[in-house]
């Protein structure tokens, strides 16, 4: 079933690869020649921002927090405003390809750290969203093939197989166009991930109402979620303010300061139409993730009406009935074309993401002349072909250790290495007009930052009993730029 859905999902992927970018340069790759349409762009970017890991895990996090993850996402709509009407222009103003080049009125060590700390953020993050899918991918595989020794078919043989040939995939139909590409094949992502979303919760619907017909089933799914469900007014320990501030941060640091998720932004035609694009997604984002918890509810009321124990690991909640057949092959279809196009829309858009960096902010690729020179394209094509290798390579590490606790923690490095990028643009963003060169002093402070915040994470609940939660990125965020406003003054 997986096999013949990632073939067919493939072919869409290559035909649209091939219309949209019939002939390749680094214009195209990095920037799309600045000819997207915003509204395929803000349709795109929903799907964009939902990993194969989201598909699976934001439905099951109903069963230990209920609906409060809605707190960060209603924050959620004001990041989005703020980059859209803050970022973006300053972003358009200086005609930027990668967003990191904003860094270089600091000296070339602010900059090259900034691109840095996204290359490392943005490659272990991808691998370890995309590793989910990979994983549920291969054990399927595993059940068809070869099912009397599934576990160990599935670790030494079939699953570095399905990384390499889903990574391979997205390499073929990326290699090409890169965003300009990417920019419509998210949009066919996004569709087929909503409307296998949309048709699995009537799946549901009808399997936890089978006295009802169509749309009456869903409705009546739909009442049982606002008569089950109440956000609790406490998130996690925190206020909901909290949670709300924190949402709108996370959006500016892990969308307005993300090379990967700007990029799609900067290949529309102006200033305006990046700012309906970013608008429009921002204000999407917010009832998509009410759709993915409210099936995960409905799971847990169809657990309930078929006496059947809720999962220790909150993740399983919609594969158990998914991925196992048991809500019928329809479902089983949807939930391979689902997963398949969530993972395939963050992977493909991060590969190129890091391709773009490393060539025009490490390796000095400069819009003006080196995109059009012959040696300038054979190497974005080698460092596409590198950045897919060590992709595969990070994928594995995380299949070799197989531990889940590992994972979780290079979500929280992420997390921490997404703070000091948030102190460089503020310090670079006030004081624009009276930047001086830093020398060495923005490395020191952007590993320092984390640090201090690793040490206040761990010895403020045992002195308080306050847990810091998604809250930690703005400290982190400060102490860099506190950090850098000191190193300013002696170096003014």
């Amino acid at each position: 079933m997986f096999i013949t859905v990632i073939i067919i999902y493939f072919l869409l992927l290559l035909g649209v690869g091939r219309l949209t970018a019939p002939r390749s340069n680094n214009n195209i790759f990095f920037r799309g020649e600045r000819q997207s349409p915003w509204y395929l762009v803000a349709f795109g970017m929903i799907g964009a921002s939902i990993s194969g890991i989201t598909f699976v895990s934001v439905p099951g996090m109903v069963i230990h927090s209920g609906m409060s993850y809605l707190y960060t996402c209603f924050g959620f709509i004001f990041g989005y405003l703020a980059v859209a009407f803050i970022l973006l222009p300053v972003y358009y103003k200086f005609n930027l390809t990668t967003i990191y080049s904003l860094l270089k009125p600091l000296g070339e060590e602010a900059y090259k750290t900034g691109a840095t700390f996204f290359l490392i953020s943005k490659m272990t993050g991808a691998a370890a969203r995309f590793y989910v899918p990979c994983y549920i991918i291969s054990q399927s595989l595993a059940q068809i093939t070869l099912p009397q020794v599934q576990e160990q078919a599935s670790s030494t043989l079939i699953f570095p197989l399905t990384v390499i040939v889903m990574v391979s995939l997205i390499w073929i139909y990326t290699r090409r166009g890169g965003i300009k590409t990417l920019v419509w094949t998210d949009t066919l992502q996004t569709l087929c991930m909503f409307t296998a979303l949309l048709l699995i919760i009537y799946n549901v619907s009808v399997a936890l109402n089978p006295h009802l017909i169509g749309w009456e089933a869903v409705q009546e799914s739909f009442a049982s979620v606002f008569t089950q469900q109440v956000i609790p007014l406490d998130t996690a320990g925190n206020g909901g303010w909290i949670a709300i501030l924190s949402g709108a941060f996370i959006v500016i640091v892990m969308t307005g300061l993300d090379q990967d998720m700007m990029q799609k932004n900067l290949t529309c035609r102006s200033l305006r139409d990046a700012q309906k694009d970013m608008s429009a997604y921002g204000l999407c984002f917010f009832p998509a993730n009410f759709l993915f918890l409210s099936l995960g509810v409905m799971l847990c009321l169809l657990c309930q009406k078929q006496a059947i124990p809720l999962p220790d690991n909150p993740d399983e909640l919609l594969t158990m009935f998914a991925a196992t057949g048991s809500l019928g092959p329809t479902a089983l279809i949807l939930f391979a074309l689902g997963i398949t196009a969530a993972a395939f829309s963050s992977a493909d858009s991060a590969l190129t993401a890091l391709t773009t960096c490393f060539c025009v902010d490490i390796l000095g690729m400069k819009p003006d002349g080196d995109y059009t020179l012959p040696s300038a394209e054979r190497t974005r094509r080698r460092v596409h072909i590198v950045m897919a290798m060590v992709f595969i390579v990070c994928i594995m590490l995380f299949h070799h250790f197989n531990n889940t606790s590992l994972i979780d923690a290079i979500y929280r490095l992420c997390s921490y290495t997404y703070g000091p990028l948030l102190g460089l643009f503020t310090y670079a963003l006030l004081h624009k007009r009276h930047c001086n060169p830093l020398g060495k002093g923005p490395i020191i402070a952007c590993i320092a930052s984390p640090i201090l915040c690793y040490l206040l994470a761990e010895s403020v609940p045992r002195l308080t009993g306050y847990h810091f939660g998604y809250e930690l990125l703005i400290v982190n965020g400060a102490i860099t730029y506190l950090a850098l406003a000191l190193i300013g003054k002696r170096v003014g």
